[in-house]
């Protein structure tokens, strides 16, 4: 980890209100995942062509997530089953720059994410009036139905474009936790280029690639819950376990949870 501190010293830092111009809350998400030991020589590429966000001096940023889904996770089962016009509910807290969201997240038949998202003082597994209104207006869900299902924490590196208005999130430090159980994957980095449409000629992309590192649609949500629970179904997801154990070199079962 410190080598990768190094590195992000060498780039130029932007601040929250300089990313104003991407915020991209309707976009295209390209996701990749693969192992941490790729990171080092990615960055290194990447600091001619970005700059990152940096916030209280820090440039690896820690965030916290509460999903919630309907009792039988009705939510999740949409993804798995392949469904689009499908809806990601969470409260995420922005650790370092003191700012929690709650935050409706809507993939589009047309392959677009749509986010709105209003501030909230913190983290709750109820909803108040506020977000209970905020919900009705924006989704077709009913508070009633929903219920805090899966906690997530993660550290963050967000490089912006320096000549293309995109920005590329690259988690690490992945973890889940419920009532039951508790799940690390220290050896995995995502990805997620967020762009206005989809295009080759994202620079980091490029680099990816000539890393031979493809794109692999990855949902944090979806895997947390296969990883946290025993019973449930998740045959569309079966290639991406396999990758995950691929890429942890044989030190993880992701079928062994």
């Amino acid at each position: 980890m410190n080598e990768i501190i190094e590195i992000l010293s060498g780039f130029k830092s932007v601040s929250l209100n300089e990313m104003d111009n991407v915020k991209l809350m309707n976009r295209t998400d390209t996701k990749f995942f693969f192992n941490f030991d790729k990171l080092k020589n990615i960055l290194t590429e990447a600091k001619e062509k970005y700059n990152i966000l940096e916030i209280e001096k820090k440039r690896i940023l820690s965030y916290k997530t509460l999903y919630f889904d309907t009792e039988n996770f009705g939510l999740y089962t949409a993804h798995q089953n392949g469904k689009l016009n499908r809806y990601k509910i969470r409260h995420r807290e922005y650790i370092d720059s003191k700012i929690s969201f709650f935050e409706i997240k809507f993939k589009s038949n047309k392959g677009r994410t749509i986010k709105k998202r209003i501030k909230r003082p913190k983290i709750e597994e109820t909803f108040d009036d506020k977000s209970k209104k905020f919900l009705i207006n924006n989704s077709t869900l009913s508070p009633n139905e929903l219920k805090p299902k899966l906690y997530n924490n993660f550290s963050r590196i967000t490089l912006v474009g320096k000549n293309k208005p995109e920005r590329i999130t690259i988690d690490i430090n992945l973890g889940y936790k419920t009532q039951k159980k508790e799940i690390n994957l220290p050896f995995m980095v995502i990805a997620e280029v967020k762009k206005d449409g989809y295009s080759n000629s994202s620079d980091i992309m490029k680099i990816l690639h000539k890393n031979k590192i493809y794109p692999k649609g990855f949902s944090k949500y979806c895997t947390g819950i296969i990883l946290t629970n025993n019973n449930i179904k998740y045959n569309r997801f079966k290639q991406k376990l396999l990758t995950i154990n691929k890429i942890s070199n044989d030190k993880f079962n992701a079928f062994a949870w």
